[in-house]
């Protein structure tokens, strides 16, 4: 097959081109490199299978006929990352939302099968954890701009249903919880390439906050493999899924894991959101994810344990 990845130059649509390459398939990767990189797709890039196109999703011309020349659709293009989110809120909403319109109205107009990627970032202030993918969702106030990212997934999600219940568009929905693995930086406020890059240098490891909210953390090979699995399935369509690890930890004990793991001897400093951020952000205590859909609908469950990730990223950062 011919498949179109956007971001593909990003932290996951880099890994998961890469694997498509591996399965024998063609692929077209399109990446504006706001927060992607050519580093990220240096060791494919020459493969006779891969095209790479510099390019904005929202530009329809140019989207059009690498919709139209594609057997299938991988959108995982957007602004992400909680320090981006906050400094350039017009940024990811524009992307977001507008660059997402343009990609189903161009797959509708081929019909062309299409993964939606979203973000458990949609759950917000939610207290019912696990997070269930029927969940009510529950954000924050409009004046804070971190919501601005759950509402623009949210509605990219509306849009994708909508198209597959009115004109029969297969969409496919997978909600990321914390993706993590080689490839991701901390520029854009990513906490686990952040840990490790201070603990390497032996310099303070700033944790926001209490440190006592947790996260679930998962590996980026399991993640491509769940929606991989997805898009294959003929009856995955039309849902939304939870796509994570169950191994629930806390901000500091990530941080004391990480300063053990590398022998460092940073500190740790806990810091207020508005030092690290330049404003206030609101912060969720767990985000956990429900995950008996996806393990029902095609058997994934994520196979890599967070002790086997944090080896493999402080291996790629050294």
């Amino acid at each position: 097959m011919r498949v179109l990845v956007t971001g593909g130059a990003g932290f996951i649509g880099s890994h998961l081109t890469e694997r498509l390459l591996k399965d024998g398939h063609e692929v077209a990767a399109i990446d504006n490199l706001s927060t992607g990189s050519l580093k990220n797709i240096e060791n494919f890039k020459g493969h006779s299978g891969f095209e790479f196109v510099k390019g904005d999703i929202r530009n329809a011309e140019l989207m059009e006929p690498l919709v139209e020349h594609c057997d299938m659709i991988f959108h995982l293009a957007a602004a992400v990352g909680v320090k981006l989110i906050a400094e350039d809120p017009v940024l990811t909403i524009e992307t977001n939302i507008g660059g997402t319109e343009i990609v189903l109205d161009i797959a509708n107009k081929f019909g062309k099968k299409i993964f939606l990627a979203s973000s458990s970032e949609i759950y917000g202030k939610s207290e019912a954890v696990p997070f269930r993918e029927e969940d009510d969702i529950v954000l924050g106030s409009t004046s804070c701009s971190r919501w601005a990212y759950a509402c623009s997934k949210a509605i990219d999600e509306f849009l994708g249903l909508a198209f597959y219940q009115q004109y029969g568009l297969s969409v496919v929905i997978g909600r990321f919880f914390n993706t993590i693995g080689p490839r991701q930086t901390g520029q854009y406020g990513m906490v686990v390439p952040r840990f490790v890059q201070r603990a390497l240098k032996d310099e303070p490891i700033l944790i926001c906050g209490t440190g006592k909210q947790t996260r679930c953390f998962c590996y980026v090979a399991d993640l491509v493999e769940a929606i991989i699995k997805l898009m294959n399935c003929e009856h995955a369509a039309g849902k939304v899924y939870n796509i994570g690890s169950s191994e629930e930890i806390s901000i500091e004990e990530l941080a004391d894991k990480i300063i053990e793991m590398t022998g460092s001897k940073s500190q740790k400093q806990f810091v207020p959101y508005e030092l690290v951020y330049g404003r206030p952000i609101d912060d969720m205590m767990r985000r956990v994810p429900g995950l008996e859909r996806i393990k029902e609908m095609v058997g994934w469950e994520s196979k890599t344990s967070l002790d086997e990730i944090l080896q493999a990223i402080i291996k790629s950062l050294k």
